[in-house]
């Protein structure tokens, strides 16, 4: 009897889209699946400062999701400065009025959307699981917690996995703080196109006003689902420390130290081959989200029935 075909031997299917809150910055984003019928599991991929969905590591990792048998959008926040050519960070006005709460609260419209089937003709996912970066990965931590905790059951998140994901939002200069007091506006460099790129005071009076929401450390113990901490041990713009701390934080934790690997584990901009620590990466987080979501491995029991 010929084997019926599943989802791993499907080809992704990748489709571009937008949407736009009620702040009116348009979202930009991507949506991978297996070819056939909608996935049973859904995985929101969040970006990290200075990120973006199409650098590096991204498209091959919601590649390798999707392949595995989710549903996977990967998408740009709303103020992070890049452009609808979608690879240049042209908008520098929009990264200046960024805000910690605004990349929450654009975290929490994507899964609203993934919740109610948006992307998958109105077919709402059995479950989504979250998987941030860096100050993506603080963020995805807050929406998760609050997802949880006030929220419907079928809107929650089911399952996170942080890649070095930061334990704190305040991590300004002494300069930054007094260009905030004195200018209103510092600026960051990125080394990668040399743009001096602008961060307008209202970024660092949100963490003010919002200091006890945006406590990473206090939302990560209120995630109570199975959460993957992964983190390089040669990571220099965040600590192998605020990895254990996450983990020790979390009621459902397990903690994953790549020896030897730095913040992007081994991925760089544009990105040909994939490093040996991107890959060790990917198969944690697709073992984990396997076990959590379902994934490729429901998918084979479903097609037998």
């Amino acid at each position: 009897m010929a084997r019926r075909p599943t989802t791993r031997d499907r080809p992704v299917i990748h489709e571009r889209e937008e949407t736009t809150p009620p702040h009116g910055d348009v979202i930009r984003l991507d949506v991978r699946r297996p070819s056939g019928d909608p996935p049973r599991s859904a995985v929101l991929v969040v970006h990290g400062f200075k990120g973006f969905k199409d650098w590096g590591f991204f498209p091959y990792l919601c590649e390798r999701l999707a392949a595995d048998g989710h549903q996977v959008v990967s998408f740009n926040f709303s103020l992070n400065g890049i452009g609808p050519d979608l690879m240049e960070f042209s908008d520098l006005d929009a990264f200046g009025r960024n805000t910690v709460s605004r990349e929450v609260e654009d975290v929490h419209w994507m899964l609203d959307r993934l919740a109610e089937g948006t992307w998958s003709g109105g077919k709402a996912p059995r479950a989504v699981g979250l998987l941030g970066h860096s100050r993506g990965g603080g963020a995805s931590i807050v929406a998760a917690a609050e997802r949880n905790r006030a929220r419907n059951d079928g809107d929650g998140v089911a399952s996170l996995v942080t890649w070095a994901a930061i334990s704190t939002f305040q991590r300004w200069t002494d300069d930054h703080l007094r260009d905030w007091e004195t200018r209103g506006v510092a600026y960051v460099t990125n080394v990668r196109t040399g743009q001096e790129m602008p961060l307008h005071r209202t970024l660092h009076d949100d963490l003010l006003v919002n200091e006890a929401r945006l406590d990473v450390i206090a939302a990560a113990a209120r995630v109570h689902v199975p959460w993957l901490v992964l983190q390089g041990s040669e990571d220099s713009a965040v600590s192998s420390e605020e990895a254990r701390s996450l983990a020790t934080a979390g009621s459902s934790t397990a903690l994953r130290i790549l020896d030897g690997w730095g913040h992007a584990f081994g991925a760089v901009h544009p990105m040909a081959t994939p490093a040996a620590g991107l890959k060790e990466a990917t198969h944690a987080t697709l073992k984990h989200f396997r076990r959590t979501l379902g994934g490729r491995r429901a998918a084979r029991r479903s097609s037998r029935t």
